[in-house]
């Protein structure tokens, strides 16, 4: 690949960042340099925003806009909320990952660009001098000679006409912008970035700017985000599922010590009832710095899709089922996990999905066991189900969808007992998609129906013993996320929520051995309507005799045999 462009080197030559260079001689630089192709000479700037055509099914500038005024209506008074984009996260060295708006930033402003800060008001201020100003970005600059590098970048001006924003300016005129953070009520923000590097040429990158927030509105060094989001958590679940919260606080408390310190937290543990929780979270309000209020009020808005953001999310979904469909009919024995992967996500690629909505999980056999497993290089999958957890994402939206399937094409009497066990639990899980119903509602059907069909098996010999083979929910919302923001109360329509039982029987369990290895989940994403649920994924087959004939059919890609490298 050619050499990136790095911030450390200013010279008309852009070599690599400084540290690659410590022990590399002058002959040994002229060699990188000449292997590397590097330019003699600056390319020609990007002087304009002018760019070939993209895609034109992206969320609209209104939409963003729509969303920023439905959360100013329902901040409280005197407030200002500030969200901050996501960090640029370094794989190694100088090479840094594909850059991913932090999905609340995206959802407001639709701005995909790194280094930025988003302020609204609930009444009008004075920002850089502009009175009556309710929405303020602070965005990167634009540079040409950067940009001949990194890409187009839309800067103050093209942020404002091109995004509908009400004010913009550079990210470095943020620290004398002149807001008066101690005139508020209420400062709103979610949590703050705790992996931003510190570019020290740079005295308007994310870190800086989040240093600037945090002087100005006087959030003292001694704020723990990890505490802070547990004590969120004890206030957002706390009352709806009070026993589980404190048992997951517990066990967080026993790893991380800090989290002993909050005094809401103790309190919630001590309670030994509903009504004692209760009146511990009420106890300890948020402050008057509050990073609980923005994220609860975000969550609620991203939990309904509007329908533009729906025909996104559909999008997602069907092409994620028909890499599940295309993947079946191409699946072998021989076939290894790698090449299953890719085939899905070549498939997300040609109907134009950017990214995959997660890294896809491709496990056979024993690794079907694994809940998350993504190493997926098992050579060869033999007769062993594989479990395909794969989903594209598709202008920021990730489907969600599993099948499991066997290479062979047909499935074995024991895989097909505990594919049918899962499938029955499923649509139980299906039945109990409805408005008005609690959240974990679906996940406490499937459960029932797989406690039951493992002791009908002889898998377990009581109904309290199947969370070892069904360790998980079936449920999370979906979205800009895969494990996407939502209040997790009752089911409204607009909720878009997977249902995903499943049943992981590892090697060496204490059954029959004819189960071993066995591991099976589906996974569906449903729409939650006025009458009951639409399941969005329903294009790839589930049912065994739908599948096995599914698998029987040709692929559009069989014949796409690449010749072996010797």
């Amino acid at each position: 690949m050619p050499l990136r462009f790095s911030s450390h080197f200013l010279s008309p030559r852009p070599w690599p960042q400084a540290s690659s260079l410590v022990f590399i001689g002058l002959q040994g630089l002229l060699t990188l340099s000449a292997q590397a192709q590097a330019p003699t000479s600056i390319p020609e700037p990007l002087t304009n925003n002018a760019a070939p055509a993209r895609p034109t099914d992206f969320l609209s500038p209104a939409f963003h806009r729509q969303r920023r005024e439905l959360l100013r209506s329902q901040m409280p008074a005197n407030s200002v909320a500030v969200v901050f984009a996501a960090p640029v996260r370094n794989r190694a060295n100088d090479v840094d990952y594909i850059y991913h708006q932090n999905p609340d930033f995206h959802y407001l402003t639709g701005y995909e660009e790194p280094d930025a800060v988003l302020l609204l008001f609930k009444e009008p201020r004075t920002v850089g001098g502009q009175p009556g100003v309710t929405e303020a970005l602070f965005t990167q600059p634009r540079d040409p000679r950067r940009e001949s590098w990194t890409g187009r970048r839309l800067g103050a001006m093209g942020t404002k006409n091109q995004l509908l924003l009400q004010f913009a300016a550079d990210n470095k005129d943020f620290e004398a912008a002149g807001i008066k953070w101690n005139d508020f009520d209420k400062v709103l923000f979610d949590g703050l970035p705790t992996d931003a590097r510190d570019d020290a040429e740079n005295p308007a990158d994310l870190f800086s700017l989040v240093n600037t927030f945090r002087q100005q509105a006087g959030l003292t060094n001694n704020y723990n985000p990890t505490v802070s989001e547990a004590e969120n958590m004890t206030r957002r679940y706390g009352l709806r599922n009070g026993k589980e919260a404190a048992g997951y606080l517990g066990e967080a408390v026993k790893k991380n010590p800090a989290l002993a310190t909050s005094p809401l937290l103790k309190d919630f543990l001590a309670a030994t009832n509903d009504a004692a929780r209760k009146a511990a979270i009420e106890a300890h309000p948020p402050g008057r710095l509050d990073d609980a209020t923005l994220g609860e009020k975000l969550g609620d808005l991203r939990a309904i899709k509007t329908p533009e953001e729906l025909a996104l999310l559909r999008r997602a979904i069907r092409i994620s089922a028909q890499g599940q469909r295309e993947v079946m009919k191409l699946l072998r024995p021989e076939m290894g996990e790698m090449e299953v992967q890719g085939l899905h996500e070549y498939v997300y690629r040609r109907y134009g999905a950017e990214f995959q909505g997660y890294p896809s999980i491709v496990g056979g056999g024993a690794n079907g066991c694994i809940l998350h497993y993504e190493t997926n290089d098992r050579q060869r999958l033999d007769n062993d189900l594989v479990l395909m957890d794969c989903g594209a994402e598709y202008h920021g939206y990730s489907a969600d969808v599993t099948r499991t399937a066997p290479p062979s094409g047909t499935f074995s009497p024991a895989q097909r007992q505990i594919y049918e066990l899962v499938l029955a639990a499923q649509e139980a899980g299906f039945a109990a998609c409805r408005p008005g119903a609690n959240f974990d509602a679906p996940n406490k059907a499937t459960q029932e129906v797989v406690a039951a069909g493992l002791v009908r098996l002889g898998i377990i010999k009581k109904k309290e013993e199947f969370r070892k083979y069904y360790p998980h929910g079936a449920s999370h919302y979906l979205g800009l996320d895969v494990h996407d923001s939502g209040s997790y109360g009752p089911l409204v329509p607009g909720n878009v929520i997977t249902v995903e039982p499943g049943i992981y029987i590892p090697a060496g369990s204490p059954c029959d051995p004819k189960w071993w290895n066995i591991g099976v989940r589906i996974e569906d994403d449903a729409l939650i309507t006025a009458t009951g649920y639409e399941n969005l994924s329903a294009e790839a087959p589930r049912t065994v005799a739908d599948i096995e004939k599914l698998m029987a059919e040709p692929s559009a890609l069989e014949g796409f045999k690449l010749p072996e490298l010797k």
